[in-house]
């Protein structure tokens, strides 16, 4: 979602972005692949600079595909040169041959305006803010029980209790927050609350920027199972751990969530077996996410465990496509 906010609210400060890349790579071309909510402002954007002359570089704009795992660097390449959203699972790796078999770099929106920052500001003025190890700002979707769901720009170092006062504080009371995304993981709101927001302090990726606030009256291990579900059936399924791990994990918390009888054993074997063993980091992302979750909500997977929910309400959190633009 923060690309597509960026990208329809400041669509020429990413195609700076994009120019100042391509000149230092020396790119033949730039391929923009944005979300179809987004098209027009990206295209009138980039009329608007033809029509002035100021980029060196044409500028091709390509309606991105609607899954979670078409936002790969790989799967990228793959949608606008073949149409197939799906990661390529064997090397060379993008920079040695991409698009068109040529050597290709593959930036998020995001990245591509902050360079654009740096560029016009200066690397001492985007250190200003952030911390010493990941400077800057950064966009955040901060969704779930909130008082104003919505993207935010924040300082990288920003206490997770301030930035969810951004969005007007929770609406309920808390258990957890899922940081990172669906490749994140799930903290208990006690410990995360005090936290600076930053990879290093919370010890996940932040690049998809979600931050979700998960009511104590819900139910954290049907939430997962969700999540699972999701997940597996958002995979290119064209690997072990995709077309067979995430369902057979996905089924098993199903199974759980239901009150049916769980083998906890094997869930807990294929978390371990399918991380790593991916034709790209989906599996791995979707695990780590998982287990997580156990952690956080272990109460709740002992009551399941025992035949009851302690949850009185099941209202879902928002599934956000997290694939993005490139």
């Amino acid at each position: 979602m923060k690309d597509r906010v960026l990208l329809a609210r400041a669509p020429h400060l990413v195609l700076d972005g994009a120019a100042v890349a391509a000149d230092i790579v020396m790119a033949a071309e730039i391929v923009l692949v944005v979300h179809r909510e987004v098209r027009a402002a990206v295209d009138a954007a980039v009329d608007e600079r033809l029509l002035r002359g100021i980029d060196r570089v044409p500028v091709r704009v390509v309606t991105a595909a609607d899954s979670f795992v078409a936002g790969e660097a790989s799967a990228v390449v793959n949608w606008v040169e073949r149409g197939r959203a799906v990661p390529m699972d064997k090397p060379p790796r993008m920079s040695e041959r991409g698009l068109g078999r040529r050597p290709t770099l593959v930036q998020n929106v995001e990245t591509l305006a902050h360079l654009a920052l740096i560029c016009r500001h200066g690397s001492e003025w985007y250190r200003e803010i952030g911390t010493p190890r990941e400077p800057g700002s950064m966009l955040v979707t901060i969704a779930g029980s909130v008082e104003r769901a919505g993207v935010r720009e924040v300082a990288i170092g920003s206490r997770v209790s301030d930035i969810l006062a951004l969005a007007g504080g929770p609406s309920a009371e808390l258990q957890a927050l899922l940081i990172g995304g669906y490749f994140g993981r799930w903290i208990s709101s006690d410990s995360a609350m005090s936290l600076p927001f930053s990879a290093q302090s919370l010890k996940v990726g932040l690049g998809a920027g979600l931050l979700v606030a998960f009511p104590a009256s819900g139910c954290g291990l049907a939430e997962t199972a969700r999540l699972a579900r999701y997940m597996a059936m958002q995979s290119a399924g064209q690997c072990g751990p995709c077309k067979f791990g995430l369902p057979a994990i996905a089924h098993e918390l199903e199974v759980l969530a239901q009150g049916g009888p769980a083998r906890m054993n094997e869930l807990t074997r294929w978390l371990v077996e399918v991380d790593g063993r991916g034709a790209c980091s989906h599996p791995d992302g979707a695990a780590r996410q998982i287990r997580s979750a156990l952690d956080v909500f272990h109460h709740e997977v002992e009551r399941h465990l025992e035949g009851w929910c302690s949850a009185s309400d099941t209202t879902p959190i928002p599934l956000l496509i997290e694939g993005g633009s490139r």
